[in-house]
C-alpha cells in the first residue's frame, strides 16, 4: 500500500530523531578521540563480496540477504553488514599502502530479511569500527574499552563483556573434527538446518535458536580446548590487557559470533535486563579476511553496534539523554507590510545563527501567539502597523510574559546577545549542557 511502510522498517520522525542525532554525535566524538576516520561505502555491493567475505554457510548469506539482478544481469546485494564493504574500499583505493594501522568508522543503514521484533528490523543502523594492519592483543582490549566508553557516556549500566577465542584456521580444523565426533551419534536429533550445518560448518550449530539443538551442544567440547599455542598466547594477553584496563569480562567458550570471517578474539556486550535482544554490540578479529577478498595478508579487528538496540536499551534503563535544542524566535506579523518586514528580519536573524519563524497565513495575534507557544519560542517579536510607522517592534520574552519596545534596526543584535546565553529543553544553558552532558550521563 502507498501509505504503509514496508515491514521491518521505521520512519524516524521529529521528536524521536533528536535522540538519533545525539547518539550519532557521541559516536563521532568518541571515534575521533580514538583516532578513527569516517568512511562511507555504497548501500549495495556485488553479491560475491558478501558470499566470500561474510561466509556462504552463514545465516546472513543463506537466508537474510536482499539480492537482485540489475538490468545488465549482475547480482547485487543490499549491504547486510559493514566489514566486507570496508575491506573492499580499503583494497580498491589502496588505503593499506601507507602507514599502518588504518582505522575507520561508519554510521550506516544495513539490510537483512529477518523476522521483525523489538530491536531487530529489516533496515537497521549500525555504528562500526574497523582497524587494519595491527595484530597486537592490546588493540583487541582497546576496541572493547572503546565500546564501553561509548556506552558509559550515554549512561548505560549493568553491561557484561562476553569474551571468547575462536582460534585460527588450524585450530578450527581440530575443533571441527572434535565437534563432529561429539555430535555424530546425535545427528538425527538435530533440527534439519543444523543437520546441514553438521557437514558444512558445525560451529554454526551454536547459533541455532532451537532449544533441542542447544541442549545437544550443551556438553560439547569447547573451541578453547583446541587452541594452538599461538592463539592460546594471544587470548591470554588479551585478558591481561583487559585486567590492566580494569574491564571485567565473562569467558563464554560457546560464543562463536554469526560471521565466518572471525579469527581469535570474539566478543559481545550484553545489557542485563532489557529483554530478549540483550546483545547491543559485538565484534572480533578477522586476520584472514583481507587476503580472502583478494588483498595481501593484513590483520584486522572491528566491531558493530546496533543503534536501534542502543536506543532500546536506553529506554529500558530509563536513561534521559541530555538533549538540547536551538532556540526559536517567532515573528508575529500583523498586516501585509508587517509580513514583509518579518520576512526580512527572519533572514537577518538566520544569518546571525538564530532560528526564526514567522506567520505565513495572516492570522490574528492571538493565533500567532499560540503558534509561538507551540514551537517553544523563547522570544516573540510583534510587528504591527503602528510599530512599523514608529520603526519599532515589541519583544516578548515568553517564559516571563513581559515585553518591551525596541527599534527595529537593533532587534538582530539584541536577540543575538540574549540568545547567546542559551536555553535548553529543561531551561538550563545550552552551551553549559553541551560541555557537561557527557559527564552528567555517566553519573
Amino acid at each position: 500500500m502507498l501509505t504503509t511502510r514496508p515491514r521491518g522498517t521505521n520512519d524516524l520522525l521529529p521528536g524521536e530523531i533528536e535522540k538519533w542525532q545525539y547518539l550519532e554525535g557521541v559516536l563521532r566524538e568518541v571515534a575521533e578521540l580514538y583516532g578513527y576516520q569516517e568512511i562511507r561505502t555504497p548501500i549495495f555491493e556485488h553479491t560475491e563480496l558478501f558470499q566470500r567475505g561474510v561466509g556462504e554457510t552463514t545465516d546472513i548469506v543463506e537466508k537474510e540477504m536482499y539480492t537482485f539482478l540489475d538490468r545488465s544481469g549482475r547480482s547485487l546485494t543490499l549491504r547486510p553488514e559493514g566489514t566486507a564493504s570496508t575491506v573492499r574500499a580499503l583494497l580498491e583505493n589502496k588505503l593499506h599502502a601507507g602507514a599502518l594501522p588504518v582505522k575507520f568508522y561508519y554510521i550506516a543503514p544495513m539490510f537483512r530479511y529477518d523476522r521483525p521484533q523489538a530491536g531487530r528490523y529489516r533496515q537497521f543502523h549500525q555504528f562500526g569500527v574497523e582497524v587494519f594492519g595491527a595484530a597486537e592483543p592490546g588493540l583487541d582490549a582497546e576496541v572493547i574499552a572503546m565500546m564501553l566508553d561509548i556506552y558509559g557516556r550515554l549512561g548505560l549500566k549493568d553491561l557484561r563483556v562476553e569474551l571468547n577465542s575462536v582460534g585460527c584456521s588450524d585450530c578450527r580444523k581440530v575443533y571441527r573434527a572434535a565437534l563432529q565426533e561429539h555430535l555424530k551419534e546425535k545427528l538425527l536429533e538435530l533440527c534439519p538446518t543444523c543437520q546441514g550445518r553438521y557437514k558444512k560448518n558445525p560451529l554454526r550449530i551454536f547459533d541455532c535458536k532451537s532449544r533441542q539443538c542447544q541442549e545437544l551442544v550443551a556438553d560439547a567440547p569447547t573451541i578453547t580446548e583446541s587452541l594452538c599455542p599461538a592463539c592460546r598466547e594471544h587470548f591470554s594477553r588479551v585478558q591481561e590487557y583487559l585486567k590492566e584496563l580494569q574491564i571485567p569480562y565473562h569467558l563464554n567458550p560457546y560464543m562463536v559470533r554469526g560471521l565466518d570471517y572471525y579469527t581469535r578474539t570474539a566478543f559481545e556486550i550484553v545489557a542485563e535486563g532489557i529483554g530478549a535482544q540483550s546483545s547491543i554490540g559485538g565484534g572480533g578479529r578477522y586476520d584472514n579476511l583481507v587476503e580472502e577478498c583478494g588483498g595481501p595478508p593484513l590483520p584486522g579487528i572491528g566491531y558493530a553496534m546496533g543503534m536501534e538496540r542502543i536506543l532500546l536499551a536506553l529506554e529500558k534503563q530509563q536513561v534521559k539523554l541530555p538533549l538540547s535544542r536551538r532556540q526559536t524566535i517567532f515573528l508575529a506579523a500583523l498586516g501585509k507590510e508587517a509580513q514583509k518586514a518579518a520576512a526580512v528580519l527572519a533572514q537577518e536573524l538566520r544569518q546571525r545563527g538564530l532560528s526564526a519563524e514567522w506567520d505565513y497565513q495572516g492570522r490574528s495575534l492571538k493565533a500567532q501567539l499560540k503558534t509561538a507557544d507551540r514551537l517553544g519560542a523563547v522570544f516573540t517579536v510583534i510587528i504591527g502597523e503602528e510599530e512599523l510607522q514608529k520603526g519599532t517592534v515589541l519583544i516578548r520574552k515568553m517564559q516571563e510574559s513581559r515585553q518591551e519596545s525596541l527599534p527595529l534596526e537593533q532587534v538582530g543584535s539584541y536577540l543575538e546577545k540574549e540568545c547567546g546565553k542559551g536555553v535548553s529543553e529543561d531551561g538550563a544553558g545550552t552551551m553549559e549542557r553541551e560541555k557537561t552532558g557527557a559527564q552528567d550521563s555517566k553519573n
